[in-house]
């Protein structure tokens, strides 16, 4: 395995730097009239998904590939990487699913990471129990988590990825992420890592939530959890 270098040199592409679709999806997600209806909320982080998708798929490589068509024959450029989609549960799992919807040959894997609060204050840590994943060594990794907040949940997935072997190139997809978090990010990602964002807020709150944001983006999709 190789090993990962770090510089400060990230591609950040921010979606809503011009106007689409997407902020129908986004305002959607913000909006508090509208977040109680979860399968709806769970749709609209999908199909972002799919949008971050199809952008991110014109920076991968291609080659050209000749498909039968029933009066001739195309050539058709395909994308030839392979790909692996990480997922951070459980949030992740729309993103994932959107993501995957647009790139239906990935490999998948998954991973656990979560904000522990031992003292129930601001202070907290990311925990990463579970991991399962194929081999990362020369694939194209897509790392899915719809909220970049301060970044630690990001930095630490990666560290634990390690193991699993060294990606060619990395890709991170969120759907909304805050600078505090980018910063992070380009901290500790490898050289041409590029991030994938629908919109980004200006700030976190006292405890490290994102302002505006949205809230719990795993309890809107999927219910409240009980804190351990």
């Amino acid at each position: 395995m190789g090993s990962f270098r770090y510089l400060k040199f990230m591609h950040v592409h921010h979606l809503l730097d011009k106007n689409s679709i997407a902020n129908t999806f986004i305002s959607q997600l913000r909006n508090v009239n509208i977040q109680s209806d979860r399968l709806r909320f769970r749709r609209n982080i999908e199909r972002l998904g799919e949008i971050l998708g199809y952008e991110l798929s014109k920076k991968l490589s291609f080659k050209n590939v000749e498909v039968q068509t029933p009066l001739g024959t195309a050539n058709v450029p395909l994308h030839k990487e392979e790909l692996v989609i990480c997922s951070i549960l459980r949030a992740g799992l729309p993103l994932h699913n959107g993501l995957l919807n647009y790139f239906d040959a990935a490999d998948n894997s998954f991973i656990s990471a979560y904000r522990h609060h031992p003292n129930d204050d601001a202070q907290f840590e990311i925990i990463v129990e579970y991991l399962a994943s194929p081999s990362l060594e020369g694939k194209t990794l897509i790392l899915a988590d719809p909220m970049l907040a301060t970044g630690r949940s990001f930095v630490n997935v990666l560290q634990a990825l390690e193991q699993m072997g060294t990606p060619k190139e990395i890709h991170l997809v969120s759907v909304i992420a805050a600078k505090e978090g980018i910063k992070l990010l380009e901290e500790n990602f490898p050289e041409n890592s590029h991030l994938w964002v629908a919109t980004i807020d200006q700030e976190l709150d006292e405890r490290g939530y994102i302002v505006p944001g949205l809230g719990d983006a795993g309890d809107l999709c999927f219910g409240p959890k009980e804190q351990h």
